[in-house]
């Protein structure tokens, strides 16, 4: 099938729920992310500042960029001046420096904070406790150019879709926790929850995905030199 077709099916599976669909372009040339722009696709996903700061300055300024990798915190300054949305910001030092370079371009950045979900060790994340320490810490409290609008998650690596499940339902659980504190900083609003990849996003949809990352079922196997 090709690109156009392989996003009308998965757009067809979101369509009974309220779920953006993040397309996953990372190793992929532009070419390919233009077909997928031109059906009308302006959100995509990058785990590469090299690779993410190229495809912007090439292709068109509509599109939505998002951060969905692990970011290092020395690479933050290269895409603060235009990135979306960051979905994995899993330590108060990264956060503590998306602000810092957020101020220099007087931005405010949209952030998820990680949760480590999977039973891989590999896997990053913050725990619930970690979590918490976050949300309710002094260094968020004073944060004047990061939002923070939601959790996202990976689930392990498996063919069991009943531990699958149960690890998408304990993020949904954790987000409708923090969504109902009401004592956190205004910005902080729990309105996106990023889980679901190619090989998981049906479960995640069911559970309470709001946005969903997926590349090999759009574009194919990744192409890794």
């Amino acid at each position: 099938m090709s690109i156009a077709e392989n996003i009308k099916s998965i757009q067809a599976d979101i369509a009974p729920y309220r779920c953006q669909l993040v397309a996953v372009s990372k190793t992929k040339p532009k070419e390919l992310l233009m077909e997928a722009y031109e059906t009308g696709i302006r959100d995509f996903g990058e785990n590469k500042v090299q690779e993410m700061t190229d495809k912007y300055e090439a292709l068109p300024k509509d599109i939505r960029w998002h951060m969905i990798g692990h970011l290092q915190r020395n690479k933050v300054k290269y895409i603060v001046p235009f990135v979306h949305l960051i979905h994995a910001v899993d330590s108060v030092r990264l956060l503590k420096e998306i602000e810092k370079q957020a101020a220099k371009v007087d931005r405010k950045v949209n952030c998820l904070l990680q949760m480590h979900i999977a039973e891989e060790e590999s896997k990053f994340g913050l725990s619930e406790e970690e979590l918490m320490d976050i949300l309710h810490g002094d260094m968020l409290a004073g944060a004047q150019h990061v939002n923070i609008i939601g959790l996202m998650g990976m689930a392990t690596f498996t063919e069991n879709d009943q531990q699958v499940r149960r690890e998408f339902k304990s993020l949904k659980k954790i987000f409708d926790k923090v969504k109902s504190d009401t004592s956190l900083p205004s910005h902080v609003k729990m309105e996106e929850l990023s889980m679901g990849m190619s090989g998981d996003y049906q479960l995640a949809l069911e559970e309470g995905s709001t946005m969903l990352r997926v590349g090999t079922t759009i574009f194919g196997k990744r192409n890794y030199k």
